[in-house]
């Protein structure tokens, strides 16, 4: 029957951008009577339940001493690894990316006999994985599953896309070669590794063809990544026919969140200042921004993060450490962000454009992608003078066509919105359990 009631799991990334994107999702299923469940990190623990949804616990490692706050290890690992984000993407291969890729296989591997235990005890009808590394006990389930990308689509590599995580300009191929060479030498004995773990395991095999290596399997059942067609890549390779766009995702929310009176007393504009949840973990970063903004005529809303006492605002400046962004962006006039996908969708969505300061993975391909395509303007994250912050914002706020260009994509994405386009998918491959085909 078409309204029976299916059990739908849900494994997201264990940071916040992928895990809203799947309560966004999750919520419209859950109101249309499903059971509804989310594996998540023992750090989001009641996280999830706030929100109505079941959850199951797990680890990606061994139990910390003390305990830790939701995302703790990322928060420290970006943090320390912060002096990396300034040396150019190329060189954060072997130094950053490559050992980020190495903590999550590492993940994988530690999770695997926790993910069964759950995956059989739950018995889900089908299973919906936002990640960027892939999980065998997943997709050696026998159960069909969900990859959603809610990264950047240079996740999907192409020769006419710039290589993942390198920030280089569609227009100028000339680097490519050589980041992909270095991606080869940094990458390989990793992913060789992974590849045969993940086969031993029942999981299908990885892939890695010229233009790189993936590290999660496509799924035989439906593929879905989320980005705007204004913004999206055009490519030499179609992708295969389970592959569907969702322009943006973007969760509903009943949090309201009226602008302070005064904040607008200046005669400027409303800006929305956040680096992510992670991103604003490099405090140094943080509190030079704030003092730039912090000489302007204009309001701004900060999110300060998980280290927020250690941010000090100015007076014309409001902020806590999180922040109800769905309800904030409808209201203010531009956003300065690290360029998360989250965050992007989210501003198309709501026709805001961006100043963009990129520090690590694909916020350095958004930002370009951004910048290129004319929405917004693409910074030097630890290079840009004050002058260049505060003049990238003055020229959005002024650039009356571009506000107009955006706000009318906005309403069109409203209008038909990538949850309920994801959960119908979702709902049909659970339902019938056959790939869901363009």
């Amino acid at each position: 029957m078409a309204d029976a009631r299916q059990t739908i799991v849900f494994f997201p990334e264990g940071a916040f951008g992928p895990t809203n994107n799947c309560i966004g999702i999750g919520k419209v299923l859950q109101g249309r009577g499903h059971r509804v469940l989310f594996i998540v990190e023992e750090s989001f623990a009641g996280r999830l339940e706030a929100h109505g949804f079941e959850e199951r616990l797990m680890r990606l490692g061994p139990a910390p001493e003390t305990e830790e706050a939701p995302g703790q290890f990322w928060i420290d690992f970006i943090r320390d690894t912060a002096p990396i984000f300034r040396k150019p993407t190329i060189e954060q291969l072997g130094e950053f990316i490559a050992p980020t890729w190495q903590a999550l296989i590492d993940g994988a591997k530690f999770v695997h006999d926790r993910l069964r235990e759950i995956i059989d005890e739950v018995e889900p009808d089908v299973i919906v994985e936002d990640n960027v590394v892939g999980f065998p006990a997943l997709s050696a389930s026998g159960r069909p599953w969900v990859r959603i990308v809610s990264c950047n689509p240079a996740e999907l590599k192409d020769p006419a896309v710039p290589p993942f995580s390198s920030g280089y300009p569609v227009a100028d191929r000339s680097g490519y070669a050589d980041f992909l060479a270095e991606v080869g030498r940094t990458h390989r004995d990793m992913w060789v590794d992974f590849d045969a773990f993940g086969r031993d395991h029942g999981s299908p095999p990885l892939t890695w063809r010229d233009v790189g290596p993936d590290f999660i399997p496509e799924s035989p059942w439906l593929n879905l990544y989320v980005y705007p067609a204004a913004v999206d890549y055009a490519r030499e390779r179609p992708l295969p026919p389970t592959w569907h766009r969702l322009e943006t995702c973007v969760r509903a929310t009943d949090d309201a969140w009226p602008v302070p009176g005064g904040l607008r007393s200046g005669g400027g504009g409303l800006v929305y200042l956040s680096l992510g949840s992670l991103g604003s973990a490099d405090v140094e970063l943080m509190q030079r921004l704030v003092d730039v903004m912090g000489g302007t005529r204009h309001g701004v809303i900060v999110s300060k993060g998980p280290l927020a006492d250690q941010i000090r605002l100015a007076d014309n400046m409001v902020g806590e450490s999180i922040l109800p962004q769905p309800a904030i962006l409808p209201q203010v006039d531009v956003v300065v962000t690290h360029g998360g996908n989250n965050t992007v969708t989210e501003c198309f969505h709501y026709g805001k454009p961006m100043v963009v300061l990129p520090l690590f993975w694909d916020q350095v391909d958004n930002a370009q992608r951004v910048d290129e395509t004319g929405f917004g303007i693409r910074l030097s994250t630890y290079g840009f003078e004050d002058d260049e912050l505060t003049s990238a914002v003055d020229r959005l706020l002024a650039d009356v066509n571009l506000q107009y260009r955006i706000a009318v994509d906005a309403e069109r994405l409203r209008a038909n919105p990538g949850t309920v386009q994801a959960a119908d998918l979702i709902e049909q491959v659970a339902r019938t359990g056959q790939p869901i085909y363009r």
